[in-house]
């Protein structure tokens, strides 16, 4: 695997740590926030970039590839942003302005997807602005 298709892989699926972390913020992950996911992915990331990953499959399936693991071993959702959290502060180069505007606006609507956000999806999002830096009006 080239360094481009494994940072590409890396990018997509610290995405799917945080995107599974929104979801999963009430500990549980409804179907709607699932299918939400796979919407979004496919109209807003697929476009984001040109990156492949080993297989030659669009690098942002990652995102689904992960979020689906994580959720299959029940992982914790404050480890996920966690993680997600170093990942962004080790790799912060790699997120351009538009790039964190997308990746706010699909934790938004993953946590909205069923019956709103409810607080704890809430929290999540503010500690995701708070990190990004991005105003709370977006």
């Amino acid at each position: 695997m080239t360094a481009t298709k494994k940072v590409a892989k890396e990018f997509y699926q610290s995405l799917g740590r945080l995107f599974y972390a929104v979801a999963m913020a009430d500990f549980s992950v409804h179907t709607k926030e699932m299918d939400r996911l796979k919407h979004v992915v496919r109209e807003q990331w697929l476009d984001h970039d040109d990156f492949q990953d080993e297989h030659g499959t669009d690098a942002a399936f990652q995102i689904e590839y992960m979020f689906e693991w994580l959720l299959e071993y029940e992982k914790d959702a404050a480890e996920c942003f966690e993680a997600f959290s170093k990942y962004y502060m080790d790799n912060e180069a790699l997120f351009s302005e538009r790039t964190k505007y997308l990746l706010l606006a699909t934790a938004r609507a993953i946590a909205s997807a069923f019956a709103g956000s409810n607080k704890s999806e809430l929290i999540m999002l503010g500690r995701l602005e708070l990190l990004l830096k991005i105003p709370s009006k977006f």
